[in-house]
């Protein structure tokens, strides 16, 4: 079925014309402007689940940059079959609008989310960040409702640093929503660990654009995710009704 988008590319094309910053659009909306910016990279991915179908039941990690530059995912996990779903530069909002293509088929035991960082460099709030968050969860529950869903924290990035207390902010509200819902959801709090002694973030773990991390820092990333896997041996639990 072909969906008409020319209400809603209207309204994006208005609020462009008045100068309304175009974060404060929803997730829906966020999809409709950005339709084909992933879409080699989302096809590839279809491409080679046709041609190599994944594992049932893996772990599957998405997200921005930082998921897509882990070459060494399967290395670094190798108890568990794990699959790669980074596309760099995404926003959770993408992550959510490609979940029924690249997540859904693929019926992981856990998913492993890691973005939130384009989207506050981007000029979203906290509080938008945080509801394209609860999007993907809804969005992933309804068809695998007992898949675990983990949040990596996000990153206190030496090249972002003068947003570091949106970035804060970001990660206490979806800490303390996974804390409510631990019985599917999980945070892994990278932020703190990736600081040093003087509250700034270490210089020996980030590459040379001071954005992306080098191999200590996903060194350092494997220590703090391997300790959360244990509960992707368990079904994620139905929510009570």
């Amino acid at each position: 079925m072909i969906t008409n988008n020319r209400p809603r590319l209207g309204l994006v094309l208005l609020l462009t014309i008045l100068g309304f910053p175009l974060c404060h659009l929803t997730a829906a909306d966020h999809s409709s402007t950005q339709q084909s910016k992933w879409e080699t990279e989302i096809a590839a991915f279809e491409t080679a689940d046709r041609t190599n179908p994944p594992p049932k039941k893996a772990i599957l990690f998405i997200g921005s940059s930082s998921i897509r530059l882990w070459k060494t995912l399967a290395q670094d996990f190798p108890r568990h079959n794990v699959i790669n779903r980074g596309f760099g530069g995404s926003e959770i909002a993408d992550s959510v609008q490609y979940a029924e293509r690249i997540v859904i088929p693929a019926e992981p035991r856990l998913i492993v989310l890691y973005a939130g960082g384009n989207d506050i460099h981007g000029g979203k709030s906290p509080e938008q960040v945080f509801a394209d968050f609860k999007s993907f969860i809804a969005k992933v529950h309804a068809k695998l409702p007992r898949t675990r869903i983990a949040y990596i924290s996000i990153a206190p990035n030496p090249a972002r640093w003068a947003q570091v207390e949106r970035v804060r902010a970001t990660n206490k509200l979806i800490a303390d929503y996974a804390r409510k819902n631990s019985r599917r959801l999980d945070f892994i709090d990278v932020f703190p660990h990736m600081l040093g002694s003087d509250g700034l973030p270490k210089p020996d773990i980030y590459a040379p654009d001071r954005l992306h991390m080098n191999t200590n820092g996903y060194k350092l990333w494997t220590g703090l995710v391997q300790k959360h896997l244990g509960a992707a041996d368990k079904p994620a639990q139905k929510p009570d009704r």
